[in-house]
């Protein structure tokens, strides 16, 4: 029978592809992450993460100018300070890693958007994302104190110069804290990037070598959310929306894209995905192997997370996204 559809017209040469592609993946969706250490000229490869380096602050100036001479708008900082103790001094100290790589950065390269995570596991002598009753062995995070090192952490990194606020210890009300800080400190244009629906994921284990922010004890169950869930997700972000962010986020991406789709489907306002990790790692050791093409099935990643709904990409392969995107219509 001969028939009467055929799809594959629309497939037959590499432009008329590029005509019809319904999703398309540009530097403007990315977000480069980057660790800041202590010291000058230090540059150490995260062991579980090839290619991914933890920099003192003038390796992250180079850095910053890199990706915005590649055209990625923004980078994201995450911070390993000095010393940790019960308080996350080194979270929201004026002296802090963080607010001083983001004041660096603003300086050198003042086009690029610094968006800054606002978590307190990375400073924290036992790696919980908050205050813990004295003596409490399970990481069972006190919520309502915990507000409070939220509030001044975000107050401190807009005074360095902060363009984007984006917390993740995923603490009830931390959208309404932090905004409340934000506000009383003259902040009043800084937007809030909520991690709104952060799981309680095995694919993170590479970033707590990247950032040394394991817990010494216990895990983080009781504030991050059941992989199982994903209803859960959608009352996450609504409590968001309704106390002021700006942007959602989901975390991880690869596992959770039906939670982007919701989310996305649930909101008008911008969803951003973090390839987290782990993610990040397995295609990295499956590429160093010569098991798969590197380039193809990470621009099928970016793509695929676009396509279900992300309007931002936290990606670790962000340079090489930006520097394969010209040749994206030979790949596909």
């Amino acid at each position: 029978m001969f028939p009467t559809h055929r799809p594959r017209r629309l497939r037959s040469h590499p432009q008329l592809r590029r005509m019809v592609r319904e999703t398309v993946v540009s530097t403007n969706d990315l977000i480069y992450p980057l660790f800041a250490v202590p010291g000058e000229g230090v540059a150490e490869e995260v062991k579980s993460m090839p290619g991914v380096y933890q920099l003192s602050i003038d390796k992250i100036v180079e850095e910053a100018k890199e990706v915005y001479d590649l055209g990625i708008p923004s980078i994201i900082l995450f911070g390993i300070p000095d010393t940790k103790d019960t308080e996350a001094t080194g979270a929201w100290h004026d002296c802090g890693i963080v607010q001083k790589a983001t004041t660096a950065v603003k300086a050198a390269v003042p086009d690029l958007i610094v968006t800054v995570d606002t978590c307190l596991c990375e400073y924290t002598d036992h790696g919980h994302c908050g205050y813990l009753e004295v003596g409490d062995l399970s990481g069972r995070v006190l919520n309502d104190p915990t507000l409070e090192l939220l509030k001044k952490t975000a107050v401190s990194q807009a005074q360095a110069g902060a363009d984007i606020i984006a917390p993740s210890g995923m603490m009830d009300g931390f959208v309404t804290a932090i905004r409340e800080g934000l506000d009383e400190a003259g902040f009043t244009n800084i937007p809030i990037m909520s991690y709104a629906a952060k799981y309680a994921s095995a694919y993170y284990g590479p970033f707590r070598d990247a950032a040394d922010s394991a817990p010494q004890f216990g895990d983080r169950r009781t504030y991050q959310m059941d992989p199982s869930n994903s209803r859960e997700a959608l009352k996450e972000i609504a409590l968001d929306i309704d106390e002021g962010a700006d942007m959602l986020m989901v975390k991880p991406a690869l596992a959770y894209m039906d939670i982007i789709r919701q989310v996305k489907d649930a909101t008008d306002l911008p969803v951003a995905a973090y390839n987290v990790s782990g993610e990040y790692s397995m295609v990295k050791a499956a590429a160093l192997n010569g098991w798969i093409d590197e380039q193809k099935v990470v621009l099928e990643t970016m793509t695929s997370l676009k396509r279900s709904g992300a309007d931002l990409i936290l990606t670790y392969h962000a340079k090489d996204v930006a520097r394969w995107l010209d040749q994206v219509n030979a790949i596909f």
